[in-house]
């Protein structure tokens, strides 16, 4: 019928059911001709949603005003990547539109106490009947009955004031759909944004200690980005970070994911001594097809296409094998990667950090670790050593395209008092759930720095220190129940360790 032209036909479909249907058949494919639709312009897509608005206004019952839709198509067109126009852009509208809806239609706060309250006074009626306390009963009915009457006729009120005025969406309303649908906090959609950048560097430093030249190195590309003189399609920022064990290299990393996307979910964390094979690769973008998990994606292209606005960890990449590098010049250069599927993960809105240990084997002979005497000679030093083993190690066309290699210097003595105040009020925070403040002498706290100082194991052994020293020995006071809630606990020195003493109880308890 096709060929003779007895019917006429219009079909729509994507490229790829196109390709796996109807292109491999000769015959069918002869019978149409192809006509590639592109997804339309930001203008385009703003006029489209106008000629819908009525339909979507009538539909939840809202006004949508053109400051929403411009605000719609912007906002869709740079947060939400993996989609196309016009269909993202209408799904925003959509889902402001329901949302307006559902919190027009939810009662006020004086409509629910009021519920609560005839609620509170028909238990007490049944109370007082099942106690024979009938007198009381009466009371409770009439209390009661007059409730009743008034909620129901504050409801009808209410829902004649809704039905006279229909709920109008604005840019602020799309703002959080548009935060929720891509899990990026509210506040970065908008102006504040400018003012915390400015911020960076007090933030992070509050979780990084004794790093200012690398805290400062990553803040100045982050916000080299976020004013455009950056290629666009190029992720936020690259970093290789070296320096010592446990100097803060992974901390920064969760600092920066926390400062920029508002929680630690946000980092992605890829353990490179799991890919030293040249075969294991295939598990961060995907197993070629024919083989087992080819339909299940990477571990990385997936996790990425589901969070899109992270921060990608690559740990210790000197351990994985040199192929895996060269899939990722694709990522530092155009900020795409192609998954196993054939799908295009955007890493256009990722920060990609690599940590190394490199070059740490050629100073650690000298003073390195917790230093009283470091300075700027030896720090240049090390960084010079650690430098040259880099470019010895990769390959100038990967070095090349990183952003920004940073070098972390060892720590010196005087950052471990600022660690143990950070790592003590990280336990504080544990024991609020059991209303027990915890107040640590500076005896105590010099004690656990003379303890916990081991030089080529950086920051970690003072965790583990107070850990066995104080939480282990905390821990087994609290299961005895020796400490009531709303105490303070202080830590003081006696018999050459660290004891506790049960103090006042709290302020305003």
């Amino acid at each position: 019928a096709l060929s003779r032209g007895e019917i006429q036909c219009i079909g729509a479909t994507t490229l790829d059911e196109y390709r796996k249907h109807i292109e491999k058949d000769g015959a069918l494919k002869r019978r149409f001709q192809p006509i590639y639709v592109q997804q339309p312009s930001v203008d385009e897509t703003i006029r489209i949603i106008q000629g819908l608005r009525d339909r979507y206004e009538n539909h939840h019952g809202v006004e949508i005003t053109e400051e929403a839709i411009a605000e719609a198509v912007k906002l869709a067109d740079r947060y939400i990547t993996d989609r196309f126009f016009p269909d993202k852009a209408i799904d925003v509208i959509d889902e402001t539109g329901s949302r307006a809806k559902l919190q027009a239609y939810a009662l006020p706060g004086d409509l629910r106490a009021m519920e609560q309250e005839l609620k509170k006074v028909s238990r007490e009626k049944e109370m007082a009947i099942a106690l024979q306390n009938f007198e009381e009963a009466v009371k409770f009915r009439e209390e009661e009955e007059r409730l009743r009457k008034l909620l129901e006729d504050s409801k009808r009120e209410w829902k004649k004031s809704q039905e006279k005025s229909r709920p109008v969406i604005a840019k602020e309303d799309v703002s959080y759909v548009v935060s929720k649908m891509t899990g990026i906090p509210l506040f970065k959609l908008e102006e504040e944004e400018s003012l915390k950048l400015l911020r960076m560097e007090e933030a992070l430093h509050k979780r990084v200690v004794g790093q200012e030249e690398a805290v400062s190195a990553v803040a100045r590309s982050i916000r080299r980005s976020r004013a455009g003189l950056k290629e666009s399609k190029k992720p936020i920022g690259s970093f290789i970070f070296m320096g010592p064990t446990g100097v803060g290299k992974t901390e920064l990393a969760r600092a920066l994911a926390e400062f920029l996307f508002n929680t630690e979910d946000a980092l992605i964390r890829i353990d490179m001594s799991e890919y030293q094979e040249k075969f294991s690769s295939s598990r961060l973008f995907g197993a070629p097809p024919g083989y087992v998990g080819y339909e299940e994606g990477g571990q990385l292209t997936e996790k990425v296409r589901r969070r899109p606005y992270s921060v990608v960890l690559f740990d210790e990449i000197e351990k994985a094998h040199p192929d895996l590098f060269n899939v990722l010049l694709q990522v530092l250069d155009d900020g795409v990667l192609t998954d196993s599927l054939g799908r295009k993960v955007d890493f256009k809105n990722t920060v990609i950090i690599m940590t190394s240990n490199l070059g740490t084997r050629l100073i650690k002979g000298a003073s390195l670790g917790f230093q009283q005497d470091t300075s700027e000679d030896v720090n240049r030093r090390h960084k010079e050593d650690i430098l040259g083993e880099l470019k010895r190690t990769f390959s100038p066309e990967f070095l090349n395209r990183i952003d920004e290699v940073v070098v972390f210097h060892a720590l010196e003595k005087s950052h471990l008092v600022t660690i143990v105040d950070n790592l003590l009020r990280e336990l504080n925070q544990r024991l609020a759930d059991r209303a027990i403040e915890l107040e640590v002498s500076d005896e105590v706290k010099a004690w656990l720095i003379q303890e916990g100082y081991q030089p080529i194991y950086g920051a970690r052994p003072m965790r583990r220190c107070i850990q066995k020293n104080i939480g282990d020995p905390l821990s087994e006071e609290l299961i005895k129940g020796r400490f009531r809630e709303f105490r303070k606990v202080k830590v003081v020195m006696k018999g050459g360790a660290p004891a506790f003493v049960e103090e006042e109880a709290l302020a305003g308890v």
